[in-house]
């Protein structure tokens, strides 16, 4: 028996129809509501594919508000040092749309903003997003195409925000340990020590 949905009409066919406000919330630019989510954002995921057609995707954090909303149609993501894998980067280098989830902690709606990106390294544009004088080395700019608020279900479901289910740090090993479980040749204490200077001598 085969099991596989292989047409959109396949699953409107289990899933039923979009709802009205579902289909009319989408938007074509960021509103005064979609901005201040975004103000009082200090995390979002976006969303990247390759030439290979894989999908990606990569944490961006930093101080609220960290992504800057140029106009109603455009922003610009700093990035801050990592690892220099670069998959976001290189992925935008073949194919240029992107899907950005914006969270604010506590509130459980979240902000889905969709649209294509490319990678700008222009010191008037990089300026405003400085940390301690420093400038992200480059940005991620923008242009928004869809903008829409996601309802409460997923985070609700999860309880991400609720203190009594935050999970101890104690229950997983520590980085470092667990990259020595998958790396043969890691030394989980100095892949920690490392780890550990990273993150309090180059976060930006």
């Amino acid at each position: 028996m085969d099991d596989l949905i292989r047409s959109e009409d396949d699953l409107r066919a289990r899933y039923g129809s979009v709802s009205p406000l579902a289909a009319k919330k989408q938007l074509d630019r960021l509103d005064v509501h979609a901005r201040r989510f975004i103000e009082l954002s200090p995390f979002l995921v976006i969303s990247s594919h390759g030439p290979d057609g894989v999908g990606d995707v990569s944490p961006k954090g930093d101080a609220p508000g960290f992504v800057q909303v140029l106009d109603d149609r455009t922003l610009l993501i700093p990035d801050r040092p990592g690892n220099n894998r670069l998959d976001t980067l290189a992925n935008l280098m073949t194919h240029d749309g992107v899907g950005l989830l914006f969270l604010v902690p506590g509130v459980c709606e979240t902000l889905r903003v969709n649209g294509r990106a490319r990678v700008v390294t222009a010191e008037e544009l990089l300026a405003p997003t400085a940390v301690r004088g420093r400038l992200p080395t480059a940005g991620i700019l923008v242009a928004v195409e869809e903008v829409y608020l996601h309802c409460a279900k997923a985070l609700v479901r999860s309880k991400l925000w609720e203190d009594d289910h935050k999970v101890e740090r104690r229950a997983l090993p520590s980085l470092g340990q667990m990259l020595a479980d998958q790396v043969a040749g890691v030394d989980a204490a100095e892949a920690d020590a490392r780890v550990e200077d990273s993150i309090r001598n180059r976060l930006y």
